[in-house]
């Protein structure tokens, strides 16, 4: 049987981080039916958009790396990683309110 994958962007990420979201059951069930991907361009960005370093628990984070399997952004997208822009990270912020 193939497992269905879930591919998750910055602003679930970090609804994530926040204890926020419902991928959190996901992550914390690790769900035998659904293979959970990201990038490390995702992850990136997810941690660069935190508004406050004290909302995010680190248990959360060393979960999401244990159950997530994050891929190179150049491997999936073929092209080098971005710098964060403020843009961009209020886009995200924007994106989870």
């Amino acid at each position: 049987m193939n497992k269905q994958k879930m591919y998750i962007k910055p602003e679930a990420i970090l609804n994530y981080l926040k204890g926020e979201d419902k991928l959190h059951t996901l992550i914390t069930t690790q769900s035998t039916q659904v293979d959970l991907v990201t990038t490390d361009q995702n992850l990136y960005e997810a941690m660069g958009s935190v508004e406050k370093r004290s909302e995010i628990d680190l248990n959360l984070l060393v979960k999401f790396l244990e159950v997530v399997k994050i891929m190179p952004h150049i491997d999936l997208v073929k092209e080098e990683r971005k710098v964060l822009t403020p843009e961009r990270v209020e886009e995200i912020r924007a994106l989870i309110k």
